[in-house]
């Protein structure tokens, strides 16, 4: 039995009786035409027909490039520190007496000599006024003794011992004036005082504080870097110090001395620092940042966000003059708000990928977003941090 149907006869070719499988190779052969053609326009159709710029443009990233160069680049060496006045006192009395007067409030400010506290004192007075009288009636005697032993009236044995008499009695009324004005207490240089802890009447002992004086007019900066960086410490070295009570405030000094000791515990280094306060901003106690800064010095520093972490290499996206980029392993040095030192891995004129690194990899082709001519010169203004 045949597998191919009967065709009915071709009556163009005017032959009859004709099998049908004398066809089948032109059926066939159209067949495999139209299914090329088909698999082709399907091809073509999955490709989006786009021409080769339009695929030149898709394959390209859009991003922000910069060249590297040299520029000004501050080293520091950070630390905390704790703040100290200038000079700081805690105000006591000498002797227990009862407050007679407190001339002061609570963080006035005083000068050296003002009166704070004066203290009762009329058993004092009246031993000053006793020992004031007999100053003055030794004092009289002697001079009547040396204008008698002057004519030769009394012996010279005399005058020594009158003199004597008056010098003891002129000793006696010195130490009642100094017992007298450990009654008076004042400040012993300008500052500031801190709360009042006594009241008029209030019973006192040396023991008893009344208040605290500082002179927050130079703070001190009390601060301890490793023993690895004491080569990089010298007196009069800047100091910038910053507070978290004060965001964005700076407060620049200078070294004004080290330790003759490194601590055998710690292996620190204690560095001392003075801060002019005029604005009495700093008070003592505080604890603030502290950056020693080292001179400046020309290095290349790239935006921070440029660099690509992977595990514990940093990478940066070169460009190349054809404007694709390579993965180029770079060494990371010390870090500034939004900058980064490059110690090793690029060159002054390298032109690096800034933004837009998310979208590329090793050889892609880029596009740059803010100028035509595919490149801005990297060159950052002094860092004072």
């Amino acid at each position: 039995m045949n597998a191919w149907p009967d065709y009915p006869h071709d009556c163009a070719s005017g032959e009859s009786g004709t099998h049908p499988g004398a066809q089948r190779p032109s059926i066939r052969s159209r067949m495999t035409r139209l299914l090329a053609l088909a698999m082709l326009c399907l091809l073509l159709v999955a490709c989006g027909g786009s021409s080769p710029q339009m695929k030149g443009d898709k394959a390209s990233a859009t991003v922000t490039t910069t060249v590297v160069g040299l520029s000004p680049w501050i080293d520091s060496i950070d630390a905390l520190g704790t703040a100290h006045a200038a000079e700081s006192v805690t105000i006591t009395a000498k002797v227990s007496e009862t407050v007679d007067q407190v001339r002061f409030e609570s963080g006035d400010y005083v000068q050296a000599g003002q009166v704070l506290v004066t203290l009762t004192g009329k058993a004092e007075l009246a031993g000053l006024d006793a020992a004031a009288a007999n100053y003055r009636a030794a004092e009289q005697l002697f001079e009547r003794q040396q204008a008698l032993a002057a004519q030769k009236l009394i012996a010279a044995s005399s005058i020594d011992a009158q003199r004597g008499v008056r010098d003891a009695a002129k000793a006696n009324l010195d130490a009642v004036r100094a017992a007298l004005s450990d009654r008076v207490i004042t400040a012993p240089f300008d500052g500031v005082l801190g709360l009042r802890q006594v009241s008029r009447g209030s019973l006192i002992t040396p023991n008893t504080v009344i208040a605290t004086l500082d002179d927050v007019s130079t703070i001190k900066l009390d601060f301890s870097v490793p023993e690895r960086d004491l080569p990089m410490l010298a007196k009069g070295q800047v100091v910038i110090a910053r507070s978290d009570a004060y965001p964005g405030a700076e407060f620049a000094g200078s070294i004004a001395t080290l330790d003759s000791r490194v601590d055998p515990v710690t292996r620190a280094i204690t560095a001392r620092a003075d801060i002019p306060n005029p604005e009495r901003k700093l008070r003592p106690g505080m604890l603030l940042n502290v950056a020693v800064q080292q001179p400046a010095r020309q290095a290349i520093q790239v935006p921070e966000l440029s660099i690509q972490q992977v595990g514990q290499q940093s990478f940066v996206y070169r460009v190349s003059a054809a404007n694709k980029v390579a993965l180029a392993p770079v060494s990371v040095g010390g870090r500034k708000p939004g900058r980064v030192l490059i110690l090793d891995g690029l060159h002054p004129g390298d032109r690096i990928v800034v933004e837009g690194i998310v979208k590329l990899h090793d050889g892609s082709v880029i596009t740059e977003a803010s100028a035509p001519s595919g490149a801005k010169t990297d060159t950052p203004a002094p860092d004072r941090n």
